[in-house]
């Protein structure tokens, strides 16, 4: 039996690793990525009920680029300081790459 052999497609990782944030700048980047997209899924409703006629509306091409619009928006307010979540988001990406360091046990002397 210990001719079996695993297949290497079976030993390899199915999801790839996950990449880690570099420093703080990094984190903020990505912080800030992550409520931009928060936002725009917040605001998507609020123009998805708008009517692209009358004199200035942009017809079909207003409602085919509004995602766009609608993401430019987020990331401004996001950039801008936001609603605050890209600082807990930072926090919790720093946090969570700090390695913890386990106190040393304290030696038996008795043995």
């Amino acid at each position: 039996m210990s001719d079996l052999v695993p297949s290497p497609a079976l030993t390899r990782p199915v999801a790839p690793p996950i990449a880690s944030v570099g420093g703080a700048q990094d984190a903020r980047r990505v912080a800030e990525d992550f409520e931009a997209t928060f936002l725009a899924q917040m605001l998507q409703p609020m123009f998805a009920g708008l009517q692209t006629d009358g004199p200035f509306g942009g017809g079909h091409a207003e409602a085919t680029w509004r995602g766009f619009l609608v993401d430019a928006m987020a990331r401004q307010v996001a950039q801008g300081g936001g609603i605050g979540l890209a600082d807990h988001v930072q926090r919790e990406l720093l946090a969570l790459q700090t390695v913890p360091t386990v106190p040393a046990s304290p030696i038996d002397e008795t043995t």
